[in-house]
C-alpha cells in the first residue's frame, strides 16, 4: 500500500531524526511496538512493511494516518513516536528503512537492505530507551536475523564499573523465529567481543582473560587449555616471550578446541592477538589515548566470541582457537630496540621497535598452529595504525594466500555489513622485512610506507599453511559513528563476519 504525505509544521527534537509528538503513551505498560516504514522511490510517499501493514489494518489505518499527519518523510535510521493505536499493543514507534534496493550494490559490496534493517531496528530500540519504556517489541522488517542483530547490538552498553547502571529495555520479537534467535546470538557474540575490549586492563590481565573465557564457555562443548610461561619456554617461543619480558603479569597461552565436524576433518584454526595492554614497551607510545590500548586484545576478543557462537550454533566444523596473552610494558627486563630473539620456527628476529609487538606474539602462535594440520589458518589482530590510514573505519584489511578463501570471506562481509578489503601480500614487502643487519628478519621495515603490508609479510614467514588469512582490525577497533547500530566505544568488529566465514568455508 503506497501512501502520500501531508506536510503540517511539526517541531523537531534531537539530532537523530526523532520528532516530538502529539500522541500519548497510553498502554505504555505494554511493550512498545517498533515497526518499519519504507520510503518510496518518488520520496513523496511511503510503504509500511508487511507486518506494519497488518497492524495498520487491525487499527483501521491509524498508523498510516498518523504518519501522514506528522508530515515529513521518515528518513532511514530515524524514528517517530506514534503513540497507542490499538488496545492490544503498546505505543508504536515507527522507524525509517529508506528506499528498497532491488539488487546487491556490487560497487559498495554490501547488502544495503540488510544494513537498513539493522539500522532501523537499532533506531527503534534506542527510541524505546529514550522514552523510558521498559520493553521493546521489534518486528522482523522482512529480515528477522538482521533485525535481531541490529536491536541486540544497539541494546548494549558497558557500565560494569559505574555505580549508576545504564537501564536497558527488554527486547522481544513481534514474531519469534529461528532466524530471530540466530540474529540475537550473532549480535550477542559481537557484544561479548565489545565487552572484553572495553574491560580496563587491570581487570583483564592475561590470567583474568583466561578466567573470563572459561566462564563464557561454561556448558559448551569447548575444551580449554591454559598454558603458562614454562610451556612457552619449552616450545621455544622466544618471540612471544620477548614481549612479555617487561611485565610483572605472567603470560598465558590459550588453546581452545571445538569438534563439531567429522573426526578426520582438518580444523579451521583462528589465532587472536592478545596484548591485554600495550604501552609500546621501551618504544613508548604517546600518552594521548593510550587508554584505548586496553583493546589491543581485540583479535583475542573476536576469535573467542566467534568460537562461542560456533559452539552455540553447533556448526559442523572442527575449530582450534589460539590466543597468546601478554602485556607489553617498559619494565627493567623489557626487550630493548636492537635485541635479537629466536622464534619457535628457528628464525631470528631483530626487534628495532618494541611497539611492533603484535606480530612477535603472533609469529610463535602461527608456527604452533601448523601442528594441527589445519584446513586453513586465520589470524586476527589490531596490528597497525597503517591500516587505519589506508582504509579508515570502512573495512577490515585482509591478506590471503588463497583467492578462493578470500572470496568466501568477502561474501561473508557483504552479508553481515562488516566488510573486508583485500590488501597486497607481495614479495616486495617480504624483501623489506628481510633487510636486517643482525638477524633473519626485522620486526619493522627499514623503508617507510606500507606498514600494514610489511607486517603481513612478516607474519607470512611463520606459517606453512597454504591457506592463510590475516585480518588487520586496527582501523575498525573503535566505533565513533561509522556504524549506527553499534553506538560509541569498542566495536567488536568483525565478529559476525568471522562467524559467517567459518560457517560457509
Amino acid at each position: 500500500m503506497r501512501l502520500g504525505l501531508l506536510r503540517p509544521h511539526l517541531s523537531r527534537l534531537g539530532s537523530e531524526g526523532r520528532s516530538c509528538s502529539m500522541y500519548t503513551l497510553a498502554n505504555s505498560d505494554k511493550p512498545a511496538l517498533v515497526i518499519g516504514v519504507r520510503q518510496h522511490q518518488s520520496e513523496e510517499s511511503f510503504t509500511l512493511t508487511s507486518t506494519g501493514e497488518k497492524i495498520n489494518n487491525l487499527c483501521n489505518g491509524e498508523i498510516s494516518a498518523r504518519l501522514c499527519q506528522t508530515g515529513s518523510i521518515l528518513k532511514a535510521g530515524a524514528s517517530r513516536l506514534l503513540g497507542s493505536v490499538h488496545p492490544d499493543y503498546g505505543p508504536v514507534v515507527a522507524v525509517g528503512l529508506g528506499k528498497h534496493n532491488d539488487t546487491l550494490n556490487t560497487e559498495e559490496n554490501i547488502d544495503l537492505n540488510r544494513e537498513a534493517v539493522r539500522g532501523a531496528a537499532a533506531a527503534g530500540i534506542r527510541a524505546v530507551k529514550q522514552l523510558g519504556l521498559k520493553c521493546g517489541q521489534v518486528e522482523s522488517f522482512d529480515d528477522s536475523e538482521a533485525a535481531a542483530e541490529g536491536a541486540t547490538m544497539a541494546n548494549w552498553s558497558f557500565t560494569k564499573f559505574k555505580a549508576e547502571k545504564d537501564p536497558l529495555p527488554s527486547l522481544l520479537p513481534l514474531d519469534e523465529s529461528a532466524e530471530w534467535n540466530r540474529g540475537c546470538l550473532l549480535g550477542g557474540a559481537q557484544n561479548l567481543a565489545r565487552e572484553l575490549m572495553e574491560f580496563p586492563a587491570n581487570h583483564l590481565t592475561p590470567r583474568l582473560f583466561a578466567e573470563q573465557v572459561i566462564n563464557q564457555m561454561q556448558g559448551l562443548p569447548v575444551e580449554i587449555i591454559v598454558r603458562d610461561e614454562a610451556w612457552a619456554e619449552s616450545m621455544k617461543m622466544g618471540s612471544f616471550m620477548s614481549v612479555a619480558a617487561g611485565s610483572a603479569e605472567p603470560l598465558r597461552f590459550l588453546e581452545m578446541s571445538y569438534k563439531g565436524g567429522d573426526k578426520d576433518t582438518p580444523p579451521v584454526v583462528l589465532v587472536g592477538k592478545g596484548v591485554t595492554f600495550d604501552t609500546g614497551g621501551i618504544s613508548l607510545k604517546p600518552s594521548s589515548k593510550m587508554d584505548k590500548m586496553r583493546a589491543d586484545m581485540g583479535g583475542a576478543a573476536t576469535v573467542t566470541a566467534t568460537l562461542k557462537a560456533v559452539a552455540e550454533l553447533a556448526l559442523p566444523v572442527n575449530m582450534v582457537v589460539l590466543v597468546p596473552l601478554t602485556e607489553n610494558m617498559p619494565g627493567g627486563k623489557a626487550t630493548k630496540p636492537g635485541d635479537v630473539v629466536t622464534a619457535m620456527n628457528g628464525k631470528t628476529i631483530q626487534i628495532d621497535n618494541t611497539d611492533a609487538e603484535g606480530r612477535l606474539i603472533l609469529a610463535d602462535a602461527l608456527t604452533y598452529a601448523d601442528s594441527f594440520n589445519p584446513r586453513l589458518v586465520m589470524d586476527v589482530a589490531t596490528l597497525t595504525g597503517a591500516i587505519s590510514v589506508a582504509l579508515g573505519t570502512a573495512a577490515t584489511g585482509a591478506y590471503a594466500t588463497s583467492t578462493q578463501d578470500f572470496k568466501v570471506l568477502e561474501a561473508a562481509g557483504c552479508a553481515t555489513g562488516d566488510r573486508v578489503w583485500r590488501m597486497p601480500l607481495w614479495n616486495h614487502y617480504t624483501k623489506l622485512m628481510k633487510k636486517s643487519p643482525l638477524a633473519d628478519l626485522n620486526n619493522i621495515s627499514l623503508s617507510p610506507g606500507g606498514g600494514s603490508c610489511t607486517a603481513a609479510a612478516f607474519l607470512k614467514e611463520f606459517t606453512t599453511s597454504k591457506n592463510w588469512l590475516h585480518l588487520d582490525i586496527a582501523g575498525v577497533m573503535e566505533n565513533e559513528g561509522a556504524v549506527p547500530y553499534l553506538g560509541g566505544g569498542m566495536s567488536g568488529r568483525p565478529t559476525r563476519t568471522m562467524i559467517k566465514f567459518v560457517e560457509t568455508i
